[in-house]
């Protein structure tokens, strides 16, 4: 699939919250997920992945850093074509932004707003897209 096939979709879903070391043995022992650490300088967050493929499939993270002041909530990833823009028509449609943009590396950067009913959500543009 081409990256800009992918304009819209939902990239990535990451779970934040204040225990992440106790939600990610719940998600273990509930789903059988299986997980790996990530470094997150000073803590660690978690990769979680299926049971059986080994494949990582979500996150679970601290509500630290750029997290922290994120309520407990499963936060979606979707894919724009302009950071830069998407975020500019969040701010003139009543939505704001709570944080970012940030890079992720070679990958690409995001940012996370909060739209007019409070609901929030992570926009990502990639690299690839923005090449």
């Amino acid at each position: 699939m081409d990256e800009s096939d992918q304009l819209g979709c939902v990239s990535w879903i990451d779970l934040t919250v204040p225990n992440a070391d106790e939600i990610r043995d719940f998600y273990r022992d509930v789903i059988g997920w299986t997980f790996s650490e990530v470094d997150m300088g000073g803590y660690h967050d978690y990769c979680m992945n299926a049971p059986e493929s080994g494949l990582t499939i979500t996150g679970i993270c601290h509500a630290r850093g750029v997290n922290a002041d994120l309520p407990p909530v499963w936060l979606i990833y979707i894919m724009v074509l302009d950071l830069d823009e998407s975020i500019s028509r969040c701010a003139s449609k009543g939505g704001k932004l709570v944080s970012g943009p940030k890079g992720m590396g070679a990958k690409g950067k995001y940012c996370i707003i909060q739209d007019p009913s409070g609901a929030y959500a992570a926009l990502f543009e990639s690299a690839e897209e923005s090449a």
